[in-house]
């Protein structure tokens, strides 16, 4: 007949493979670095609330003997006083933590926990949970740790280009139905409609950066229309057409050759473009083509501002108090100044939209200069 001894655990692959786990030779742990194993261990690997403050537990009643292997022998009662859990959840999250490999038992004959003392009441050893596993794995858990927050990372710069690639999007759809109402859009906004139907939200689980190639192909193929309508199938720069803007160079109606312009017309000069363009290179890489007129200026501008998150009522404010060059010249020192926050990682321009906003009330209040501010970043550039 087998014997089965009273309160005998189930030997398990993980208990052995806790038990192979080693501290340095020579190496103490002292309570607190026990302490902050347990606690990254824990973010490591999501664990839940019981098996956090169980795993806390463990580690806060170690007491730093000068052994190879900090055992712990805590009763369940214990736990259950110090952590607010029934005597089942704790047996449960027991366990499961064994079954992690962040502790191992060491059971005694009668598996009960309990020291072990010397005859002048030292305590030798004992038997309970060795928690070597769990500070052992330390360099594991802040590597997971690690991996965790870049994944994150990734996501959250995922969606923002997602985001900006939908703003576009939409932004030059509507702006090809307004300008250019007989160029064909309905396959683009049966595509839109369609990665709409599939993009995933912020606060899901879906990753962003399966549709996000889509979405740049998407809005490289509605800008490129956008351009094509423009230039009308001349190879030649694209002329706007509209009439009636006080800031526009010239117009088909005015009087005089290309590029006079009746003084009536501009209230004030903007900045020089060879500024802008020397102040903003981020310009080259989002919009095609060179800065060498203020038209090209205006474009860039009104191209870029779905791409900053300001919204067309921003832009309307902007050219009302400013006048669309201003405006325009306050999209492309927004989008620089963000380009350059993201480079650098300081984050600090969060909502693009909103400080874009913000400077154009600013500087229509005489309190903020476009053009020192071109300086001031054409010389950061050059230093």
């Amino acid at each position: 007949m087998e014997m089965v001894q009273t309160g005998s655990r189930p030997l398990t692959r993980a208990a052995l493979a806790g038990r192979r786990r080693v501290l340095d030779d020579g190496r103490s742990v002292s309570r607190k670095e026990l302490s902050a194993a347990a606690r990254e261990a824990a973010k490591a690997l999501d664990l839940r609330a019981a098996l956090r403050v169980v795993l806390s537990e463990l580690a806060a009643v170690w007491g730093e003997q000068a052994w190879a292997r900090p055992i712990v022998w805590p009763s369940n009662e214990h736990l259950v006083s110090r952590t607010g859990l029934s005597e089942r959840a704790v047996r449960y999250a027991l366990r499961d933590l064994v079954a992690m490999e962040l502790i191992t038992p060491k059971d005694s004959a009668n598996g009960k926990r309990y020291a072990i003392r010397a005859p002048d009441g030292t305590i030798v050893d004992a038997f309970g949970f060795d928690l070597t596993p769990v500070y052992a794995r330390r360099g594991k858990w802040a590597a997971m740790i690690k991996a965790r927050a870049d994944r994150q990372e990734r996501r959250k710069r995922a969606f923002d280009l997602l985001t900006i690639h939908r703003r576009a999007v939409a932004e030059a759809l509507h702006a090809l139905g307004l300008r250019y109402p007989e160029t064909p859009i309905a396959d683009l906004t049966a595509a839109q409609a369609s990665l709409e139907s599939t993009t995933p939200g912020r606060r899901g689980s879906g990753d962003p950066e399966i549709l996000l190639e889509a979405w740049a192909e998407l809005r490289h193929m509605v800008e490129e229309r956008f351009y094509t309508a423009g230039d009308d199938g001349r190879n030649c720069r694209h002329i706007e057409t509209d009439n009636g803007s006080p800031s526009e160079s010239w117009s088909k109606g005015s009087p005089g050759p290309v590029g006079a312009v009746r003084p009536i017309e501009r209230p004030a000069l903007g900045p020089q473009p060879a500024l802008v363009a020397a102040a903003c290179p981020v310009v080259r890489d989002l919009v095609r083509g060179e800065l060498r007129e203020e038209h090209d200026i205006l474009d860039a501008g009104r191209q870029l501002r779905a791409s900053i998150g300001a919204h067309q009522s921003a832009w309307a404010e902007a050219c009302r108090i400013l006048g669309p060059l201003q405006a325009a010249v306050l999209v492309l020192i927004v989008a620089q100044l963000h380009d350059d926050d993201v480079t650098s990682g300081q984050d600090r321009i969060r909502n693009p939209g909103g400080y874009f906003r913000r400077l154009v009330r600013l500087t229509g209040e005489g309190r903020y200069n476009p053009e020192a501010e071109l300086l001031a970043m054409r010389r950061r550039r050059l230093t």
